[in-house]
């Protein structure tokens, strides 16, 4: 007899560069149950984004009405714009046996993790969820070739990156796992092997 799939609240972060969104992808691909958490932002559409694809357009006063709601579970301003993720959707997918994927970085994962083992109790479907899991480079000096072979950053783009990587690195002990992208396929097996054991499909 098969085992129930149990959903899962995952969330994932990493320094630019670490190939988290790769990840994320191969892992969308690999699991049918598993949904990506589309962020709210109030900075207008780049390029060929689309509204309910790559964010959530929203007016900053509808986002401000949001915060009052306390319909997000964390938002930051961040260079005169809000981003933020709401709660309900979240919720809805995993009350439906769905496991929910965010993609945020360190201070909005610290926020999601204080709220949900602070504010909610153990059965809540959020807390009982719950996993976190930190991406790490190779190195710093590995992280730095990857980016520079990008050829996408100015040299002064790469510096303000590799000074963010060190910050987040110094604080990927917050996570309840870590995992190292120093091979892309031995690092997905691994974020899999997390997920199937933690969804309880062994």
């Amino acid at each position: 007899m098969e085992n129930k799939v149990r959903p899962i609240f995952l969330i994932l972060s990493a320094p630019s560069g670490c190939g988290k969104s790769t990840l994320i992808d191969m892992l969308l691909q690999e699991y049918p149950d598993m949904e990506y958490s589309i962020s709210c932002t109030t900075r207008a559409p780049r390029g060929e984004e689309e509204d309910g694809l790559d964010y959530h357009f929203l007016t900053v006063e509808r986002f401000r009405e949001l915060i009052a709601e306390d319909a997000f579970l964390e938002y930051a301003e961040v260079h005169g714009n809000y981003y933020g993720t709401l709660k309900e959707p979240v919720v809805d997918v995993l009350k439906v046996g769905h496991t929910m994927i965010l993609d945020i970085d360190v201070v909005g994962a610290a926020k999601v993790r204080h709220y949900v083992m602070h504010h909610l109790p153990p059965e809540d479907p959020l807390r009982a969820g719950f996993v976190d899991v930190f991406i790490n480079p190779p190195s710093l000096e590995e992280l730095r070739r990857r980016l520079e072979g990008r050829g996408t950053d100015a040299p002064e783009v790469i510096e303000r990156r590799l000074a963010n990587a060190e910050g987040e690195m110094a604080r990927a002990g917050e996570y309840m796992y870590q995992v190292t992208n120093d091979d892309l396929g031995i690092c997905y097996r691994t974020l899999c092997d997390l997920i199937d054991v933690k969804s309880e499909r062994m």
